[in-house]
């Protein structure tokens, strides 16, 4: 009997399960939204709610605690200082969970996600559900640097004296 045992199987095994969850919290924490089975999104639900509980505890154990539940690991490629920069704004799970997702529960005491019912899916019948935030606003972007005005211009001075040059020289 199972009593006391409340794990969806999922009908995979324990390591395939838990690497499943992780991928799917991970584009939940990434993508703010995700569209799933029901089963799959009532097993994703604790361990996402899990892991923001950690990120707003915000210490550098949390950080590395959240990591290797979510099996993420920086970038293993040499990239240039943009494509870095890029990818940690994009792509760093463990960034955009302690510096976006968990302020914004900060003052909310658990329940952090919501499963909305769809319909079934074509081919199985399965239930379609969507989880995703509660409440989750995005922070406001922040304010790139705007270039001036003055620095657009002398690029298209140039090119208008240069359009000018070559018109003056064909009338010669």
């Amino acid at each position: 009997m199972r009593h006391l045992r409340r794990t969806a199987k999922l009908g995979r095994s324990p390591e395939h399960r838990n690497a499943m969850l992780a991928n799917l919290v991970c584009s939940l924490i990434k993508h703010k939204r995700v569209t799933t089975t029901l089963g799959r999104a009532k097993a994703a639900r604790p361990v996402a709610e899990k892991i923001v509980t950690l990120g707003k505890r915000g210490t550098i154990s949390a950080r590395r605690l959240a990591a290797a539940r979510l099996h993420t690991r920086g970038t293993s490629e040499q990239l240039t200082k943009d494509e870095r920069r890029k990818w940690r704004a994009e792509e760093d799970i463990v960034r955009i969970l302690f510096e976006e997702i968990a302020p914004a529960f900060k003052e909310r005491n658990g329940g952090y996600t919501r499963i909305i019912k769809m319909d079934q899916r074509q081919g199985d019948a399965a239930q379609w559900a969507i989880l995703e935030w509660v409440d989750y606003t995005a922070p406001a972007p922040a304010e790139e640097e705007t270039t001036p005005a003055e620095e657009t211009k002398p690029a298209e001075a140039e090119a208008a004296e240069t359009e000018s040059a070559e018109t003056k020289d064909e009338k010669k």
